[in-house]
């Protein structure tokens, strides 16, 4: 198991943009499919978007389509979420996880959590 780091979290203002980083304290998640959560004040943590080991395939969350990008670079051992036209409903604290069936969107599918890092998007 792979303890996950997030960072590049922030305050931004609405239809700004943030990138988001997640890698592995030790080890490698090279070989991991790999997903993006985030969790709001008061709410259940909510998927956000997943990519394949290689990076090939990608899928989101309704409310994140079109403005938010999932990527990877594994010879960096790092993936990322490029987060545009920020909302202030988007404020949470985001977490990466490993994925272990690709497709799902539950977050019983994922495991491995980083700690998050906060982004607060203000009007």
């Amino acid at each position: 198991q792979v303890h996950l780091v997030e960072s590049g979290g922030g305050l931004v203002q609405a239809g700004g943009s943030l990138r988001l980083s997640c890698a592995p304290s030790g080890g490698s998640i090279s070989s991991h499919h790999m997903g993006w959560f985030r969790q709001a004040p008061g709410k259940e943590r909510e998927f956000v978007a997943a990519i394949n080991w290689i990076g090939g395939s990608k899928y989101y969350s309704d409310s994140v389509k079109g403005r938010f990008t999932i990527s990877r670079d594994n010879a960096k051992n790092t993936v990322y979420l490029q987060m545009n036209t920020l909302r202030p409903e988007d404020t949470a604290v985001y977490y990466c996880a490993t994925n272990s069936f690709y497709g799902s969107k539950n977050q019983r599918d994922f495991a491995s959590w980083g700690r998050g890092t906060q982004v607060t998007v203000s009007s």
